[in-house]
């Protein structure tokens, strides 16, 4: 698979990503709102960051789509993904700080889970997240998942700045 499907839900296109996602990008990981997301970072980490996870795809058969809305405006990001540093498949999400609260960031990460579990067949994934990023902890807790702390953290991360939460196919 060389492009991201796209997906549509009730209120958003999760597809792949275009040139027009990485300004608004650009700003959000130069600012301190990107604190929780590996940030700040500058435009060439970003570049890499973005065309690894777009990559992605051709590679491996998953990376990450560009959310909008229905309406065309672009919201964020979520992936499924697994870099060279991860030791398990992950599930991620960022929503821009003027779409957070909207319940955006759970449809489109629901979507990503359920395509996950079925294109790819997975049992279990996982989301690595900052455990002071409390917003991020509820969100894959809404989703089901559920704290894992004998998972493998990436590589060079400690338990001080990365949690895993657990997705699990429902039975």
């Amino acid at each position: 698979m060389d492009r991201a499907p796209t997906i549509r839900t009730e209120r958003l296109t999760l597809r792949h990503h275009q040139m027009s996602d990485f300004a608004p990008l650009e700003a959000l990981f130069a600012s301190e709102r990107s604190i929780y997301m590996g940030g700040p970072i500058d435009r060439q980490k970003l570049w890499y960051w973005v065309a690894g996870e777009v990559g992605s795809w051709s590679l491996q058969g998953f990376g990450s789509w560009g959310i909008e809305t229905h309406d065309g405006a672009f919201v964020g990001q979520v992936g499924i993904n697994k870099p060279s540093h991860f030791p398990e498949i992950e599930l991620g999400y960022l929503i821009m700080p003027e779409f957070e609260g909207k319940g955006i960031a759970f449809e489109a990460a629901q979507a990503a889970r359920a395509w996950a579990f079925d294109a790819l067949s997975l049992e279990t994934f996982v989301s690595y997240i900052d455990p002071k990023n409390a917003r991020s902890i509820a969100l894959a807790e809404r989703l089901g998942a559920s704290h894992d702390a004998q998972a493998t953290l990436p590589d060079g991360e400690t338990p001080d700045e990365t949690a895993v939460y657990r997705h699990r196919r429902a039975a």
